[in-house]
């Protein structure tokens, strides 16, 4: 290297790492072997049990061959190119095709497959002898008077022209799709260039679909007992409702009549960003394609959805199923989940973040709203998919009692029931009862089964006051670089009247009215909800008689956030806990970002050697 013209500089001669080296070369580093496997020497798992060595398979025909027998995979990539012809637009015209195009294309494949449809030939023949006629007529005087000169010769034989009709090609030359719409004369017929991508897409999927099984179904003898087919994105150019409908029907569309129990079976994979297509499905056909970036390199884990919570008595995935179905399944395409308390966390958190964290709005976040009853229950999930997670959750304080009240007044607050876990190791989860208090009662408690099942897995609301911020994350099991953090009201300085305390919201309405005093007292933020008649006499007083107002039958929960969206001027803070939540939040998600960056930095940083290798062989 140092005899080249001004040195070896930044240039590194082949091969530059290892991969470099494998994608030249692996074809002649490795080869192929193939061997009968024994389904005995294999677990529910399907991992191979210890010891068991696989026989070769032997024989004349290659394992390549045999595999092909057994399989035949075909594929629908998502650059359909489905467009309208006529619009000619620069650079795609020569890819697209229309709908009409498509479907005679079909036609013409399976044609010879209905060579006995004799109902469509006489069509066909029929049309070709009318139409024989109708130029046997119009000709008539022309070909007499040609006639009259001798032509053509050879004993003077008759001209006669008659229809080119053919089967074979009939669908290309004249047929075209058209929409209808409405019934009898007064029917309007557009052309397919008239309707939208997605209906031609759902259309042009299912003619391919039909078209790739005609096709294996013709192979008769040879054919292959499994039909794989991959399908690549369906939801291109379709809206939510034409997705589900979609994924529901495919299956059926293959069904092939007196073959449904016999030994030829056809199979679908799906590979999808769409949330809409997950809905149908529920978690067993899934699998996820986990992300992990470490040390600036990316790979892949595929986890089986099905293998979740395994067993006849799941603990929460038929919970998990049937809330993802009423709500949304973005979790499975997001860079990060925030699991909030309420309706009024999940309305207000966009502009929460806006004021708190902006480079989250760069970020694909799914929201869950799912109570602080019920978030622990995700817990599994979350790790099992190793998605960072931000949990913002209530301290639900009250004042703990062993058995439920004997009478509890209509004015008295809502008592809580509530689980605590068992002192034996094993045993049963314990219940406890309490009603409603403000959070600086002595001896008060959490009812919120995220803190205490979950994270920090206390109970005292003054060991939640206590805990520290770093100990409020920590990383998902099984995962190496994933993590959840748990953020509940802590206590935070509060001014009114001139007066300073440190006091701790029960929820995010009593902390949003401590942390914002002055704001949501203002005459102008009635409709906010929180205004008190007359004004407390210091921020102890405030924070009782907020206490009181939000835990009131009357309240209103989602008037209340509306109100906070409605006001032009949103001149107020985000709640400190939810505000450190959020900045831990995006800290992780840009980690991530960073990670990313760096290893395409470092595959780009050999990029100028291979272009110029490149000019130089040019």
């Amino acid at each position: 290297m140092a005899e080249l013209p001004g040195g070896a500089g930044k240039y590194a001669p082949w091969p530059r790492n290892l991969t470099d080296y494998l994608e030249k070369e692996l074809q002649h580093e490795f080869e192929f072997k193939y061997f009968v496997l024994d389904r005995a020497q294999f677990n529910d798992e399907y991992e191979q049990n210890e010891g068991y060595d696989p026989v070769p398979l032997a024989g004349d025909q290659g394992g390549a061959g045999i595999l092909k027998s057994l399989i035949k995979v075909d594929s629908l990539s998502a650059q359909r190119h489905l467009t309208d012809p006529n619009f000619q637009t620069l650079g795609g015209a020569g890819r697209a095709e229309d709908l009409s195009r498509r479907l005679s294309r079909f036609y013409q494949r399976n044609l010879e497959q209905r060579g006995d449809d004799h109902s469509a030939l006489k069509a066909l023949f029929d049309s070709e002898e009318g139409l024989n006629e109708h130029l046997m007529q119009v000709f008539e005087p022309t070909l007499k008077r040609i006639a009259t000169l001798g032509y053509p010769g050879l004993s003077n034989p008759k001209l006669e022209i008659k229809s080119g009709l053919n089967p074979t090609s009939i669908m290309s030359q004249d047929a075209r799709v058209h929409y209808v719409l409405g019934d009898g004369a007064d029917a309007v017929r557009l052309p397919d260039s008239y309707n939208g991508l997605g209906f031609k897409n759902l259309i042009y999927m299912v003619v391919e679909i039909l078209d790739l099984q005609e096709r294996w179904k013709a192979e008769e003898e040879k054919r292959p007992p499994l039909h794989l087919i991959f399908i690549e994105e369906p939801e291109a150019h379709l809206h939510a409702q034409l997705q589900q409908v979609f994924i529901r029907n495919v299956l059926t569309l293959l069904k092939i009549e007196g073959e449904d129990d016999g030994a030829f079976t056809s199979q679908i994979v799906v590979t999808t960003h769409s949330p809409h297509i997950l809905y149908e499905r529920g978690f067993a056909p899934i699998r996820y394609f986990r992300r992990h970036s470490a040390n600036g390199e990316q790979s892949t884990k595929v986890l089986n959805l099905s293998g979740f919570q395994k067993g006849e008595t799941p603990k929460d995935r038929d919970f998990l199923q049937r809330y993802l179905k009423l709500t949304h399944c973005d979790l499975f395409f997001a860079d990060a989940a925030i699991l909030v308390e309420g309706n009024v966390e999940r309305l207000l958190l966009p502009l929460m973040i806006e004021k708190a964290a902006k480079t989250l709005r760069s970020a694909s976040l799914s929201i869950l709203e799912v109570g602080g009853a019920f978030g622990h229950r995700f817990k599994e999930l979350i790790e099992f998919l190793g998605i960072t997670t931000l949990v913002i959750t209530d301290v639900d304080s009250v004042t703990e009692t062993v058995e439920p009240a004997a009478d509890i007044d209509e004015n008295e607050d809502e008592e809580k029931e509530f689980e605590i876990p068992s002192e034996q190791e094993g045993g049963e989860p314990q219940k406890r009862y309490g009603s409603t208090c403000l959070p600086g009662e002595p001896d008060a408690v959490t009812a919120n089964q995220t803190l205490i099942q979950w994270l920090p897995r206390k109970r005292s609301i003054a060991e939640l006051c206590a805990v520290a911020k770093e100990d409020k994350a920590e990383l998902l099991t099984g995962s190496d670089t994933a993590m959840v953090r748990i953020a509940y009201q802590i206590p935070t300085d509060v001014t009114w009247n001139e007066q300073l305390a440190s006091l701790c919201g029960r929820t995010f309405e009593e902390a949003f009215g401590l942390e914002n005093a002055d704001w949501c007292q203002a005459a102008d933020q009635r409709t906010v909800g929180l205004k008190l008649r007359g004004a407390a006499a210091d921020p102890s007083a405030l924070a009782a008689r907020l206490h009181k107002r939000v835990t009131g039958k009357n309240f209103d929960k989602t008037k209340f956030a509306l109100g906070v969206l409605a006001r032009k001027d949103g001149d107020w803070v985000v709640p400190l806990y939810i505000k450190e939540g959020l900045e831990w939040l995006q800290e992780q998600v840009n980690l991530e970002v960073e990670q990313e960056v760096e290893a395409v930095v470092d595959a780009a940083a050999e990029a100028p050697v291979v272009a110029a290798e490149a000019d130089q062989v040019a």
